[in-house]
C-alpha cells in the first residue's frame, strides 16, 4: 500500500476514483496537473487521435491507503457513535442515530427563513410523555481533525442542530498520540463539548440549555419511522476507540 503524497488532499484521491471508473477523458484542471505530475496519472493516446489518461498503479496504490485510512475513520467514528449512545441510553433517554431531520433555519429577520435537512450523530430525548420535559439532544461525533474544522466552517449545520435540539455537544475522539483532536476553545460556545479520556467520556464543557420547545410534527415522523436503539445492540460488541491522525 502506498505512502500518502504530500500535498494531496481528498479532492485529489476523489478524481483518481472518478478517473479509474470512467472513460479517461481529461478534465484539464489544476487537480489533474497535480495528479500528473505525482505520477499518479498518466496520457495515453485513444488510438483515434484523442489523448486520454488513467491511473496508474501509483495511482492504484494511492487509491488503496485512502479507502483504508476511510475504513478505518468510519470504524473509529461508529465506535464513538455507539459508546455515546450508550451512555445516553444508561441515563434512560430514548436514542436514535442516522436520522434526517428538517430543521427550520431562521436569518436576521423573522421573514428569512428557510428549511434545511440535517443528519445527527446521535439524537436523544427523555423517555416522557410530556412535551416539556423531553429535552432533545443533539450529539455529533468528530474523530477526524480535518473533518472537525471543516464543520466549523458550516455555521448552517451547527443552527440546524441547535434548532431540533435543546442542545448540541461536540464529542471529540483522539488524536494519534491520544489527545483530543481539538480543545474545548475551539467549538463554538453555544455547544458544549464532552473528550474521550481513558475510553470514558468527560465532559469539558457544558452545552448551554436553550428554551424548551415542543417537537413539531415533522420529528415525531421522523421518529415514529425509526426503531431507537436499544442497549443490548452495544452491550453485544466490545466498543473500542481507535485513535486518529
Amino acid at each position: 500500500m502506498g505512502d500518502p503524497i504530500p500535498g494531496l488532499k481528498r479532492i485529489h484521491a476523489q478524481r483518481l476514483r472518478e478517473v479509474y471508473r470512467s472513460a479517461g477523458w481529461p478534465y484539464q484542471d489544476i487537480v489533474e496537473v497535480d495528479l500528473l505530475a505525482a505520477g499518479l496519472l498518466e496520457r495515453i493516446s485513444s488510438g483515434t487521435g484523442h489523448e486520454l489518461i488513467r491511473v496508474t498503479d501509483a495511482g492504484i496504490a494511492h487509491l488503496a491507503g485512502a479507502a483504508e485510512g476511510n475504513r478505518q475513520a468510519r470504524s473509529a467514528h461508529e465506535a464513538l457513535v455507539d459508546k455515546v449512545a450508550e451512555s445516553m441510553m444508561r441515563d434512560g433517554r430514548l436514542v436514535w442515530t442516522g436520522l434526517n431531520l428538517r430543521a427550520r433555519l431562521t436569518g436576521e429577520s423573522n421573514e428569512d427563513t428557510h428549511w434545511k435537512m440535517c443528519q445527527p450523530d446521535v439524537f436523544s430525548i427523555r423517555n416522557s410523555s410530556r412535551q416539556e420535559y423531553l429535552e432533545p439532544v443533539v450529539h455529533e461525533i468528530k474523530v477526524s481533525r480535518a473533518d472537525l474544522l471543516g464543520d466549523l466552517k458550516r455555521a448552517e449545520k451547527r443552527q440546524s442542530y441547535l434548532d431540533v435540539g435543546g442542545q448540541c455537544w461536540y464529542v471529540l475522539g483522539n488524536g494519534p498520540k491520544g489527545k483530543p483532536i481539538a480543545e474545548p476553545d475551539e467549538i463554538p460556545n453555544e455547544c458544549g463539548v464532552m473528550i474521550m479520556q481513558d475510553n470514558r467520556l468527560e465532559v469539558a464543557r457544558l452545552a448551554p440549555r436553550r428554551v424548551a420547545k415542543n417537537l413539531p410534527f415533522s420529528i415525531w415522523m421522523s421518529l415514529a419511522k425509526a426503531t431507537p436503539m436499544r442497549l443490548s445492540r452495544v452491550d453485544s460488541v466490545q466498543v473500542t476507540l481507535p485513535c486518529q491522525a
